[in-house]
């Protein structure tokens, strides 16, 4: 069952890997038979999701999976407004169906081509200052163990669901996940520019009055191109063109569709994504909220003095604290501060730099985003860390679902 391995690399090209087999099953029973026979070989077992992590999470040398065979709606129940989804779905996908419904996810983030399980399981959030994670909207999951049997996690299982929430892939394949949804709701968002010490000055008001607020710093004209990022300054309360913020805030409203410049009403999973190109490599770390003007500061700072060829913009977002035991986000309100290097330049010391101002935070990283943590900053920064370790153990106690990157973290 298992095919013939070969070349994989991610979205931006930054990771790659040779694999012995590779597997596509389109159901969950050839799914756990794929897992059962990796495993009868030695081999380690990997899923490839979208490949949008910057980090080696998928690199493995023994069975590459992909889930894009096992996508759509498995069923939705109106009354709770949960809904359960095959684990290869795409996040756009998935609203599509929530839309026709009349539900919506209650956040997302700004890309939404990645596939759900590895999406979320990853840590991606989207902003809002009272709003976890795209995890903490799981209520189950069905996982496929080693020897290919399903561990239903649930809420009768809450250690289990706390961990699986977000756990890299190393607490077995997901085949399904079943997600709390909410009514659907249509989003106005607005966009403009002003100046860094403006954006400053309204950063606490804006976060708490808007149900998303989020901004891009960019030091040059030229940082909005790296993102294609729209030219507000029809609507910017600045004249500078350098050292602003593109700035955005949405709002639930029940206006009906509109669109003019910089501003929008629509349903929301339709105003949530924005349009990027892979022409970046991209660090992020949560900061506790509190240090966040702080954080932004420093790292701003550091580009326009001593990296000023550095020009990707800072992305800024808000995530509220959850329950996951290795979520970044775990019991600590944060905001999320996300810079990126270009393909092609030799950026690291930019990045490690970066690295160096966060950690002075107690800040945590994105799981599928370049970081520098070793196995005892984890156990620093998840008070967790060791349930996780101990409860990985038992659900895999000989490591299939590791690589080195990961065995280096967590075993």
């Amino acid at each position: 069952m298992l095919q013939a391995g070969g070349h994989w690399r991610n979205w931006v090209g930054n990771q790659s890997c040779i694999v012995r087999h590779k597997g596509a099953p389109e159901s969950e029973v050839a799914l756990a038979e794929m897992v059962r026979e990796a495993t009868a070989l030695g081999l380690n077992v990997r899923c490839a999701g979208s490949g949008h992590s910057f980090t080696p999470v998928v690199a493995t040398s023994g069975l590459l999976l992909t889930l894009s065979g096992m996508q759509g709606v498995v069923g939705i129940d109106q009354a709770r407004k949960r809904v359960s989804v095959r684990a290869g779905t795409t996040i756009n996908q998935l609203g599509k169906v929530l839309k026709s419904s009349g539900l919506s996810l209650i956040n997302q983030g700004d890309i939404d081509s990645q596939a759900l399980a590895g999406a979320l399981t990853t840590g991606t959030h989207g902003t809002g200052a009272k709003l976890g994670n795209m995890a903490s909207q799981i209520v189950g999951m069905r996982l496929v163990q080693p020897d290919g049997s399903i561990l239903v996690v649930d809420e009768t299982t809450p250690d289990l669901l706390e961990a699986a929430r977000v756990s890299v892939g190393m607490l077995g394949v997901i085949s399904e996940i079943t997600l709390q949804t909410m009514d659907a709701y249509n989003l106005h968002e607005k966009l403009w520019r002003c100046d860094f010490d403006e954006c400053m000055e309204q950063h606490d008001e804006l976060a708490a009055k808007h149900r998303h607020f989020g901004f891009f710093w960019c030091p040059v004209p030229e940082s909005r191109h790296c993102y294609c990022l729209p030219d507000t300054a029809s609507v910017s309360t600045t004249s500078k063109t350098s050292d602003v913020c593109e700035m955005k805030v949405i709002d639930i409203t029940d206006r009906p569709p509109m669109e003019q410049a910089f501003e929008k009403i629509a349903y929301s999973s339709e105003i949530y994504p924005i349009e990027y190109i892979p022409n970046f490599h991209e660090l992020e770390y949560a900061v506790p909220v509190a240090h966040g003007k702080d954080a932004v500061r420093a790292v701003r700072k550091l580009m326009l003095e001593k990296h000023p060829t550095c020009i990707y913009p800072i992305e800024y977002r808000f995530t509220a604290g959850d329950s996951g035991w290795i979520s970044p986000f775990y019991q600590q309100d944060s905001i999320t501060l996300s810079v990126s290097g270009e393909p092609g330049t030799d950026y690291w010391e930019y990045l490690k730099d970066v690295d160096t101002i966060l950690r002075q935070y107690g800040s945590r990283p994105h799981w599928g985003k370049m970081h520098f943590l070793g196995a005892e900053d984890v156990t620093a920064l998840y008070p967790r860390a060791g349930d996780f370790r101990a409860l990985r153990a038992r659900v895999d106690p000989e490591g299939r679902f590791l690589n080195d990157h990961l065995r280096q973290l967590f075993a």
